[in-house]
């Protein structure tokens, strides 16, 4: 069975890129996969020239899910981040938390707040084998339920103040745990969530009813009509709801993020 860093260091190594193969692609540093896109003249993900503040990728036991990754980012200039609210981050298929910083998310979370947004941390964790949906024994809803809030508590954060964003596959899970979960979120944000015209989340969306929340997805993403049906069946639309060029891609993901956490901010 392949593991998904192999897979990605596998896929690194077919695509010719230099990196080491007890590295993978996702985990190699972010000024380094920034260099081999420029060389290879690919276009690269923005992250913000901004600094990094406490950026922590600690390994937590859950009782729901065994031994997993638990990322968080405070901006610089705050600390260890206590009582700061929280944005916490379902990822896609493709990443990790342990992934989180070398797609700028501790970079994002200063430049948003030296922007304008009131200060928060950003905290998010690993998934499963079937993403962010329970099977075979291992649960993530349970977990962000049960277990999240605590351990963001006991690290000084507002664990009561937190709002969602989930891409891709983590995008479709947000909406499957908030409508388990109604009302654990103050806001919910998400990109290119991986779902379908006619995929069943769409039969029941009440718990968008009067919660704020943003959509983006690009014109070219596989999964942009779903997201255009679920712009249309939610019974509050989403404000802001972005589309414009673009497709299934960290390029498009990272050039919305900041004001995606602007947006998300207001909420908490």
């Amino acid at each position: 069975m392949i593991s998904r860093r192999g897979l990605l260091t596998g896929g690194a190594a077919a695509a010719g890129v230099g990196v080491a193969g007890v590295v993978g692609w996702e985990a190699a540093p972010y000024n380094l996969r920034f260099q081999v896109r420029k060389k290879l003249g690919l276009e690269h993900p923005f992250v913000p020239d901004a600094a990094e503040g406490r950026v922590r990728v600690e390994q937590v036991t859950s009782t729901h899910m065994g031994p997993i990754d638990l990322f968080t980012a405070v901006p610089a200039g705050h600390g260890n981040g206590a009582g700061l609210p929280v944005v916490v981050v379902l990822h896609g298929g493709s990443a990790t938390a342990a992934s989180f910083r070398s797609i700028g998310l501790g970079h994002f979370v200063t430049a948003a707040v030296e922007a304008g947004a009131p200060p928060f941390v950003v905290a998010g964790t690993d998934d499963g084998p079937n993403g962010w949906l329970p099977t075979a024994g291992v649960d993530p809803q349970a977990m962000l339920h049960d277990e999240l809030p605590g351990w963001l508590d006991q690290r000084g954060f507002a664990a009561d103040r937190r709002a969602v964003w989930g891409w891709s596959r983590g995008g479709y899970g947000a909406l499957r745990y908030l409508q388990a979960r109604p009302g654990w979120a103050r806001g919910l944000a998400l990109f290119s969530p991986a779902l379908n015209a006619g995929n069943p989340v769409l039969d029941d969306l009440s718990m968008l009813g009067g919660l704020p929340w943003g959509l983006w997805c690009g014109a070219s993403d596989p999964f942009h009509d779903g997201a255009v049906a679920l712009s249309r069946e939610a019974p509050t639309a989403p404000d802001p709801w972005v589309q414009g060029d673009g497709g299934h891609t960290r390029v498009y993901w990272n050039a919305h993020t900041l004001e995606m956490l602007h947006f998300l901010t207001t909420t908490l």
